[in-house]
């Protein structure tokens, strides 16, 4: 259950993510063009936002992966490297939230 929860998370928030692009675009008028903060906004929450898309991939497969059996307690590099990725980005997005949004 708690790995669909986080399946559905990165789900959701690519999906805010998606929302926020269109706000900053269409009322903000905030664009790849508008100077070096569009720029620097887009390129950083872009690249996460891919590597959240990626994240989400690997934790569906995983989660397959575990409700057919394919792990055990001594064969789980799949689910520990999906495990640590995801924690990973997840750091990445407390840094890159307070760098974007509060400074």
């Amino acid at each position: 259950a708690y790995m669909w929860a986080s399946v559905a998370l990165g789900v959701i928030f690519l999906f805010c993510q998606g929302y926020e692009y269109h706000h900053a675009y269409s009322e903000l008028n905030l664009k790849l063009s508008s100077g070096v903060y569009g720029s620097t906004f887009f390129m950083l929450t872009g690249f996460h936002g891919f590597h959240v898309f990626l994240g989400t991939l690997m934790l569906l497969f995983i989660t397959l992966r575990l409700q057919r059996g394919h792990f055990t307690a001594d064969r789980h590099f799949g689910f520990e490297g999906a495990s640590w990725y995801w924690h990973f980005v997840d750091v990445v997005w407390l840094c890159l939230y307070i760098l974007v949004y509060w400074l």
